[in-house]
């Protein structure tokens, strides 16, 4: 199913919570909304499923308007934060609430949690209470529970939060495998940046209730649009450089900061100033023979992380700044300390340049 939002606001007393938010998620879509705490994930997703009912704005699902649909009646199954289980119910009865509640034919109820079960490999655990299972059998049965009731949209409030580490990986990758199974429509709520961009075709970045960019979680990644967005997904180096020059024919922005002076393709900038979004991954290390060759930098390691696969300087950067950089099988490239000077590169066509 295809969900439309237009200009969906909602404010609590002085709080804006959702502020103009227009998106398109696609049928069969898993589309992911993320942003840190108190930004307006949970309440566009809650407005979604009909908990909320939005100040300003329409929901439509496959062009249908569902503002004054009631929550149970527009096809969707919730996936709660905490699971929402009940602790007097055995998972087969847990499983089977939102059927009952529909009044589905006890065979049929039967063979829907039978498969459901099997999907979501609980087999065996059927007569189990909730004290019983680990956390990730419970979050197993929140998900059948919300699957069983066949919804066209499946709405997910940060479901792997209580999860150790190990376990959310090995469960989100579950969650993906059986999104793409049933092809149902899946919104996602998550605060974190890595598990975005696990599970998700699209992404959408909000930032106190604002819709900050959306895109596929590589597009958001390579190509931010806001500093916000480049700092929240995933680590950046941001570099603020004065706009020395303009070479239309290559398309190249000279910029310095201080003794530092960078050559970046992009557009023409509007102002004398830009701000640039570099990955730690993007900055080459050289050997010291490069010192002196055109677009070769050189700054002093402020400290270093090892990291097994990879070792992360910070180093010495323009304007005053610090960078850091990643270097990948460090042993191979060699190991610097705290204090050495260490030459790099950052190659013209890597900054990105943020908007103002």
């Amino acid at each position: 199913m295809r969900v439309e939002l237009t200009g969906i606001t909602k404010t609590f007393g002085k709080v804006k919570a959702v502020d103009g938010v227009t998106l398109t998620i696609g049928e069969g879509d898993f589309f992911t909304l993320l942003g840190p705490s108190g930004c307006g994930k949970t309440t566009l997703l809650r407005i979604i499923a009909g908990f909320y009912t939005p100040d300003d704005g329409d929901i439509r699902f496959d062009a249908r308007r569902v503002n004054d649909v009631p929550a149970h009646r527009r096809e969707t199954g919730m996936v709660f934060q905490n699971y929402a289980l009940f602790p007097h119910l055995t998972v087969f009865d847990n499983i089977a609430y939102g059927l009952r509640a529909r009044k589905i034919p006890r065979w049929e109820t039967t063979a829907r949690i039978g498969a459901i079960i099997k999907s979501v490999q609980l087999d065996g655990l059927e007569d189990r209470s909730p004290s019983q299972l680990s956390g990730g059998q419970q979050q197993r049965v929140a998900l059948a529970r919300a699957l069983v009731i066949s919804p066209k949209i499946l709405l997910m409030d940060e479901p792997l939060s209580n999860l150790d580490a190990k376990l959310r990986v090995s469960m989100r990758e579950e969650i993906r495998r059986l999104q793409k199974e049933l092809g149902i429509t899946t919104i996602y709520v998550t605060h974190d940046q890595e598990e975005a961009m696990a599970v998700s075709d699209r992404v959408a970045i909000l930032n106190r209730g604002r819709l900050e960019q959306l895109g596929t979680p590589a597009e958001i990644y390579h190509r931010p649009q806001s500093r916000f967005t480049a700092e929240f997904m995933g680590a950046s180096n941001i570099i603020e450089m004065d706009v020395i020059g303009y070479d239309p024919k290559e398309s190249l922005i000279a910029a310095e900061a201080g003794s530092y002076r960078l050559h970046i393709r992009g557009e023409q900038p509007a102002g004398g100033r830009v701000t640039l979004s570099v990955r730690p991954e993007w900055i080459r290390v050289v050997d010291d023979t490069s010192a002196g060759k055109p677009g070769i930098l050189c700054g002093t390691i402020l400290n270093s992380t090892f990291l097994g696969a990879m070792i992360r300087y910070r180093v010495s950067g323009p304007g005053g700044a610090s960078l850091t950089i990643e270097v990948h099988d460090p042993e191979a490239r060699g190991i610097r300390a705290k204090g050495d000077l260490l030459w790099y590169q950052i190659p013209p066509d890597r900054p990105v340049v943020l908007r103002a």
